[in-house]
This record gives C-alpha cells, structure tokens and sequence, in this order.
C-alpha cells in the first residue's frame, strides 16, 4: 500500500472474533480482509449513488415512464394481452 493511514474503529467482540477466525483461515491479516471489505462496500455504494443520480437527472430532463404505465405492463406479462415495454 503506497500512502497508506490508520483508521481505528470499535467492533463488537464476536465481529472481531469472527474476522480473526477468518483471516486465519484465509492465511491473510485481519487488515487485509478489513480493507478489502471496505473497498467492496464502497464500490456497491459508489455505483448505487451513481445509478441514482443518473436516474435522477434523466427525470429531471423530462425522461422517465408513469409509475402506472410500468405496473399495467409488468401485469401484463405472462397473458395473452402482454403490453409492449413503455417509452419515454
């Protein structure tokens, strides 16, 4: 890790026991599986905000489908009357 820092937190008992079992088994430092773990939560959650964003300034720019228009199409599926995907 080329610039690296320390972060401390405080864990529950069983958290930390349970990262330490598995670091074990994973032949790897509790640090390792810590930070790997962190940078997986913030990559879901960098994409989910990102995603939303998104969404968000398509609705803002006049895209979007009536909550309606999604409900009456998804019912549709699987009848002999299935609706076409709604548009913008």
């Amino acid at each position: 890790m080329g610039d690296s820092t320390t972060l401390s937190v405080r864990l529950d008992r069983t958290i930390k026991d349970r990262l330490a079992d598995t670091a074990s088994r994973l032949n790897r430092s509790s640090s390792f599986l810590v930070v790997e773990a962190i940078e997986e939560y913030l990559a879901v959650q960098e994409w989910q905000v990102d995603g939303i964003n998104k969404a968000l300034q398509s609705l803002d720019a006049g895209k979007g489908v009536a909550h309606n228009e999604i409900t009456d199409w998804v019912k549709s599926w699987g009848t002999d009357n299935e609706l076409p995907k709604p548009t913008t």
